[in-house]
């Protein structure tokens, strides 16, 4: 802080001080009151970390849930052949995958379908005892689209796909009593190789009582006629009920009504209203937890205001200014804002984390809560400053010497 200077012919006026003399002044006050400043700090500290720690937990609990949700397949639509005009069952086009992936917000498309062939153990099971398997054509981009995944073996690929290769469902392999790749299943009237045995897919429980070949195979070895039975669609989850919309019109644009359409999962409506409720008790309890921090420094500061009105008598007698003394006393605020600011956020990250990992659940601590919490502390505090140092800047040097 710079001492008064004396001016050529109008007597002595008060020195400016620039704003890192203001810092170092607001310091000061902090320091020579250590006690207190650690207590309210902490008070701040507190109410910052439960609205940081609800944020991260909240973000935490809804990363959960989405990846619950996800696993569950609240994106997937499905598209299969209706009725005709004339009560009979209608076909998907054969182009109808490729139409279908040109819809922008699409990001996985595959499909299946029925071949019509048996598979048996051997050749020497009588006709007909098929054990309700199905045997389907199905694309290498089949698997990821319906979450599905490999128990034995593995999946159809480039290398598979156009020979006579099959896999297995789960519940196929368990009638076959097929547990291992390498046996020979008698398949449409000729050997088709096990490749690969899946485990259960939840999202498509079809496959698991289907014996799956590779699209080219099925038509060179199965007589396949190409077109689809059921097509498996992963949109975008904000877009899931535009794509559903125009889903039929894309995969057979002659006659729409002969395509049926799955509904979207109603855990995606769930999501959405878990969403929705948790912003809401969110902005509830994050700001009830600042305003108690911003009560805190207040109270703090109308205490530190009455406790120095000596120091700031003696400071106006010697010619600090009431725009300094104001400065000063908003610092101080600021400063400990900051500090219980700072604390709070990494308090409220470690709290975060341990209860995730607790749960077994991913660490979520967005950056807009920490960044949102300092700045809204930071404001709060100079609200909160404002008036106590209002006041401290209006006593007068006789009256705050008085109170000595």
């Amino acid at each position: 802080m710079r001492h008064t200077e004396v001016t050529g012919g109008s007597g002595l006026r008060a020195a400016r001080l620039g704003p890192a003399d203001v810092v170092r002044l607001g310091g000061t006050g902090l320091r020579t009151r250590p006690l207190r400043v650690f207590l309210s700090a902490l008070g701040i500290a507190i109410g910052v970390a439960a609205m940081i720690a609800v944020v991260g937990i909240s973000g935490s609990g809804q990363a959960e849930v989405n990846r619950r949700l996800d696993a569950l397949g609240t994106n997937l639509l499905r598209a299969a052949p209706g009725e005709s005009l004339t009560g009979e069952e209608a076909r998907l086009p054969p182009e109808a995958v490729a139409m279908i992936r040109r819809i922008p917000p699409v990001q996985q498309v595959a499909a299946t379908g029925a071949t019509g062939a048996n598979v048996y153990r051997n050749e020497h099971i009588a006709i007909g005892r098929t054990g309700s398997l199905s045997v389907l054509a199905a694309g290498t981009g089949l698997l990821p689209a319906v979450g599905g995944r490999v128990g034995e073996g593995r999946w159809l690929d480039a290398a598979t796909e156009r020979y006579p290769a099959v896999v297995l469902g789960a519940t196929a392999a368990q009638r076959l009593d097929v547990y291992r790749p390498g046996t020979r299943l008698w398949l449409g009237g000729r050997w088709f190789s096990v490749v690969g045995v899946l485990g259960p897919v939840p999202l498509a429980p079809e496959l698991d009582s289907a014996a799956l070949v590779g699209w080219p195979a099925a038509r060179t070895y199965l007589r396949f006629d190409g077109h689809p039975s059921t097509v498996y669609v992963r949109a975008e989850d904000s877009q899931v009920a535009a794509v559903r919309g125009v889903l039929a019109a894309t995969a057979y644009p002659e006659k729409p009504g002969e395509v049926r359409v799955s509904r979207p999962s109603d855990a995606l409506a769930a999501r959405e209203a878990t969403e929705s409720a948790l912003t809401g008790l969110l902005l509830g309890l994050g700001g009830v937890a600042l305003l108690v921090g911003g009560v805190g420094v207040g109270n703090t500061m109308v205490i530190s205001v009455l406790e120095r009105r000596p120091e700031i008598g003696l400071r106006r007698a010697l010619g600090a200014t009431r725009r300094q003394i104001r400065g000063q006393f908003v610092m101080e605020s600021l400063l400990l804002s900051l500090i219980g600011g700072l604390a709070g956020t990494v308090l409220g990250g470690l709290i975060t984390s341990g209860y995730a990992v607790s749960r077994d659940w991913p660490t979520v601590v967005p950056m807009w809560a920490s960044a949102a919490g300092i700045g809204t502390t930071l404001v709060i505090g100079a609200i909160a400053g404002l008036y106590p140092a209002v006041r401290a800047s209006r006593l007068s040097p006789t009256e705050a010497l008085s109170g000595a």
